[in-house]
């Protein structure tokens, strides 16, 4: 195993956190501010990129974390290692309500392919980095499923997706069509395009955007049924027009954005 070999419990059933066992000088990796609470002993340290590539120089470690900047996320994450002599224990929660998915990479042949959003924590040792769709109508009209994030090793992951989680087999030839935000996850051999909704009244009043991720197998997709752009969408829609009802919620949502 190239990867640090970690131990792990998932708590709740809606709002969920894993717990990860760390056995001394074993080290978890995860995004800024997923950590929920960790037991003393437990060495906190912000590094560049994912850590995969901390001894190929500073030229290996900036471009490891320049490849994030391409998804979003910050240059930074955070390393959790245990340097007491028992076992330790650190949490992570889940962003918003649904499911946290564990994968061992080195069943699903090393790769895993997920929606930028989706990663949560990995043994040190599994590489972050980004897949680019190949075909130009994934790369303009893919939406979500754009540019995806890739995990890479023989080690655990931690995915989130939203709302209710469905794992589907998909056979040779089998194709799947799924709205853009609900995918969360896919296996590597699992071929995907970007396919435009035909039908003039589908694309302009159907109220389901105009284009589908078409997933074509054998390979297995990982879709979610709450997307979190479909559920701040309805939050914000919900919030009231009227100036003095929607005041004082108005101001969470500029505090929480910064304004």
């Amino acid at each position: 195993m190239n990867n640090h070999e970690i131990d792990y419990k998932i708590y709740g059933s809606d709002m969920q956190f894993v717990e990860v066992e760390l056995d001394p000088s074993e080290t978890v990796i995860a995004e800024a501010g997923a950590v929920m609470m960790l037991e003393e002993n437990i060495v906190m340290e912000t590094i560049f990129g994912d850590g995969s590539a901390q001894k190929s120089g500073f030229m290996g470690k900036l471009f490891s974390a320049g490849k994030r900047l391409l998804t979003g996320e910050s240059l930074f994450m955070t390393t959790f290692t245990n340097e007491g002599s028992g076992k330790k224990h650190v949490s992570f929660a889940a962003p918003y309500p649904g499911k946290i998915i564990p994968m061992d990479l080195s069943v699903y042949n090393g790769k895993i392919i997920c929606q930028k959003d989706a990663f949560l924590a990995a043994a040190k040792g599994v590489s972050i980095g980004i897949e680019l769709q190949r075909k130009i109508g994934a790369g303009f009209f893919g939406g979500e499923g754009f540019i995806m994030q890739k995990l890479e090793g023989d080690g655990m992951a931690f995915v989130h997706a939203g709302g209710t989680l469905h794992e589907k087999k998909l056979q040779p030839g089998e194709v799947l069509r799924v709205d853009t935000g609900c995918l969360v996850a896919m296996t590597q051999d699992v071929e995907y395009n970007i396919e435009f909704v035909k039908g003039v009244k589908t694309a302009l009043f159907g109220g389901e955007g105009l284009f589908f991720a078409t997933l074509r197998g054998p390979g297995t997709v990982w879709v979610q049924s709450l997307p979190f752009s479909r559920l701040a969408s309805r939050v914000f829609a919900a919030i009231p027009q009227s100036k003095d009802e929607g005041s004082a919620l108005k101001g969470i949502f500029n505090i929480v954005d910064g304004d």
